[in-house]
C-alpha cells in the first residue's frame, strides 16, 4: 500500500497525469469542431495532405514516415496535432545554436588531440575506413597506446570502477542515464564524498526521465551540499512537446583523463545483480586506460558546459604528464559519441560500416531488437554472403511491447541466414558487435530507434585490442546459454500473434 501511494503521489504521477490533461482538451475540442464544422473537416483532409507531402520529403527514415503518415491520413484531427507536438524536429533556434556553439568547442578541442589515422591506414586499409568516418562524422580521434579491457557481467564493470574511483586524485566525471540508491550507488557515493574531502572535483551527470522514479525530486541539490558538483539533463516539465523524446542515455566515468567506463551498465543494483526483476541481468563495459581516455573527458565537458552554461578549458582536464610511461597499449582504441543535434546518424552507421567489411563473421548482442530497412539490409546482406552472422537477444524481456517487436524481426533474418538466439537465463543488457575477431563496438547504443536517432549516446571503436578478443570469448560463453530460433518455431506462432506484432511493428519507431 506504501508503495502504491508513493507511485500515485510522485512527480511523474504528476507529470503524467497534467500531460494527459493537456491531450485530453486538445482531443475534446478538436473532435467538437471536427463534428460541427464541416469547413474544419475539410481543412483538416488539406492539413493532412500538405503534412503527408512534408513527411515524404523530410530526410528522415521510412519507417518513421509510415508510423506518422498513417495517423495523418486516418485521423488528421489528431495524428497532425501529435506530430506537431512530438515528431523528431529542429530543437528551437536559441538551444541549437547554443547546442553547436558547445560541440565546435568539442571539435576544436578533439583536433588538438593526435590521432593515429595515419599509422591505421598503413596497417589495415578496412580498419582505417571505419575509423576515419568517426573522425570526420563525429570529430572522434583514434588512439593508440590505449589499454582497453572489456567487463561482463556488471558486476565485474562495477568491481574493476571502484577501484579505479578510489585512485583518483585531480576529478571524477559521472554520466548516466539511471541512478537508484542501494548497494552500487551508495558505494559510489561513499568515495565520491571521500574524494571531495581530499580536493577532488567531482561532477555528476543524470538524466531527468530516466531517473524520475529512481531519485527523488531535486537530488542535484543534494548532491550540491555534498560538495559534488551535479546537473540533470531535460528536467522533465508537464507540457506537451517533443524534447521529452530527446534523452541522455550515455554511460560514462572518467577518471582523471586517464581512466574511462562506458556500456551498459546504469547505477543500480539490477545491473549487477544485486536486484533480480528479469532474470539475470547480463550487461557488460569496457574501461579504455590511456590517452583514448581524454575523448570521454572532452565527452562530457561539451555536455556539462551545455546545461550548466559554463566555459570549462579542456587543457586543464589533461592526464598528467608521465601518466602513461610504461603502459602497454595493444590495437586502436576510437571513442565518438552520437547527438541528434548533428542530423547524423553516426552510431547506426559505424555498426553498419562495420557489417559491410566484416570477411568471416559478425557476432551481436543486444537487449532491443527494432531497426530500419538500412541495417535490416545490411544484416541480410551480411548473411547472404555467407558471413556467420549470430544476433543474442533477451530471453526474459523487461519491456514486453518492445520485446514483441523485437521478434517480429526474426522471420526475416533468418530467412536471409542470420542465426538468432535468445539469452535463456534472463535479460541480456550488452550492446556489443564482433567482427572478424578483430573489430569491436562497445557501448550504450542499442539497435532501436531511440538510441540510433533519438538519444546521446557514446561507445568505442576498437581494432585489435585485447577487449575485443575478451568480447568474442564472452559471446562464445553467452551463447552456450542461449537458445537458437529457428525458422520453423518462428512460423508456427499463433495468428493473432502474428497480427499483433506486425501493428506493433508498423509504429515500432514511435514506442
Amino acid at each position: 500500500m506504501a508503495r502504491l501511494l508513493k507511485f500515485l503521489f510522485s512527480r511523474l504521477t504528476v507529470v503524467a497525469v497534467l500531460m494527459l490533461l493537456q491531450v485530453g482538451v486538445l482531443v475534446a475540442a478538436l473532435a467538437y469542431f471536427g463534428s460541427n464544422y464541416a469547413r474544419f473537416q475539410f481543412v483538416s483532409v488539406v492539413l493532412s495532405i500538405i503534412a503527408i507531402i512534408f513527411i515524404i520529403n523530410q530526410n528522415i527514415s521510412p519507417a518513421f514516415k509510415i508510423a506518422w503518415i498513417l495517423p495523418i491520413a486516418f485521423l488528421p484531427v489528431f495524428g497532425i496535432p501529435l506530430y506537431i507536438l512530438f515528431a523528431k524536429k529542429p530543437l528551437p533556434e536559441r538551444k541549437r545554436s547554443r547546442m553547436e556553439g558547445v560541440l565546435r568547442r568539442y571539435s576544436a578541442a578533439m583536433a588538438t588531440v593526435h590521432s593515429e589515422s595515419v599509422e591505421l591506414e598503413r596497417e589495415d586499409v578496412d580498419a582505417a575506413m571505419q575509423s576515419r568516418y568517426l573522425e570526420r562524422a563525429a570529430s572522434a580521434p583514434v588512439f593508440t597506446g590505449t589499454d582497453a579491457e572489456y567487463f561482463s557481467p556488471g558486476e565485474r564493470l562495477y568491481e574493476a570502477m571502484l577501484d579505479r574511483l578510489r585512485a583518483a586524485k585531480r576529478y571524477i566525471f559521472l554520466e548516466y542515464y539511471i541512478i537508484e540508491s542501494g548497494e552500487m550507488w551508495d558505494s559510489i557515493l561513499e568515495i565520491l564524498k571521500q574524494k571531495v574531502l581530499e580536493g577532488v572535483d567531482v561532477r555528476l551527470m543524470y538524466d531527468d526521465m530516466g531517473c524520475i522514479i529512481t531519485l527523488p525530486n531535486n537530488y542535484y541539490r543534494q548532491m550540491e551540499r555534498l560538495g559534488i558538483k551535479c546537473c540533470t539533463f531535460h528536467r522533465l516539465q508537464p507540457v506537451l512537446t517533443g524534447t521529452i523524446n530527446n534523452r541522455d542515455h550515455r554511460k560514462i566515468c572518467v577518471i582523471d583523463g586517464e581512466v574511462a567506463f562506458t556500456g551498459g551498465v546504469n547505477l543500480a543494483d539490477e545491473y549487477i545483480n544485486r536486484k533480480v526483476r528479469f532474470g539475470h541481468w547480463l550487461d557488460s563495459g569496457v574501461m579504455v586506460h590511456g590517452p583514448a581516455a581524454y575523448s570521454f573527458a572532452l565527452m562530457y565537458l561539451a555536455m556539462w558546459d551545455d546545461l550548466r552554461r559554463e566555459d570549462d578549458d579542456p587543457a586543464d582536464f589533461l592526464p598528467s604528464p608521465g601518466a602513461f610511461e610504461g603502459l602497454e597499449g595493444q590495437g586502436y582504441v576510437q571513442p565518438y559519441t552520437d547527438t541528434p543535434v548533428d542530423e547524423e546518424p553516426v552510431g547506426e552507421t559505424a555498426y553498419i560500416n562495420m557489417l559491410s567489411r566484416a570477411k568471416r563473421s559478425v557476432y551481436i548482442c543486444t537487449p532491443y531488437l527494432i531497426i530500419d530497412s538500412e541495417l535490416s539490409r545490411a544484416l541480410e546482406s551480411a548473411a547472404k554472403s555467407g558471413l556467420d552472422v549470430k544476433l543474442i537477444t533477451p530471453g526474459v524481456p523487461d519491456k514486453r511491447l518492445v520485446y514483441a517487436v523485437t521478434r517480429s524481426y526474426y522471420g526475416q533474418l533468418l530467412r536471409a541466414g542470420v542465426k538468432i538466439y535468445e539469452y535463456t537465463p534472463g535479460f541480456i543488457h550488452s550492446k556489443t558487435m564482433v567482427c572478424d575477431g578483430e573489430y569491436g563496438i562497445c557501448g550504450t547504443i542499442n539497435l532501436d530507434y531511440r538510441s540510433l536517432y533519438l538519444h546521446h549516446e557514446c561507445a568505442v571503436w576498437m581494432f585489435r585490442t585485447r577487449a575485443v578478443e575478451q568480447m568474442r570469448r564472452v559471446f562464445d560463453d553467452t551463447l552456450a546459454k542461449s537458445a537458437e530460433v529457428t525458422l520453423d518455431a518462428v512460423r508456427r506462432r499463433a495468428w493473432y500473434v502474428k497480427i499483433v506484432q506486425s501493428l506493433l511493428r508498423i509504429f515500432s519507431p514511435l514506442l
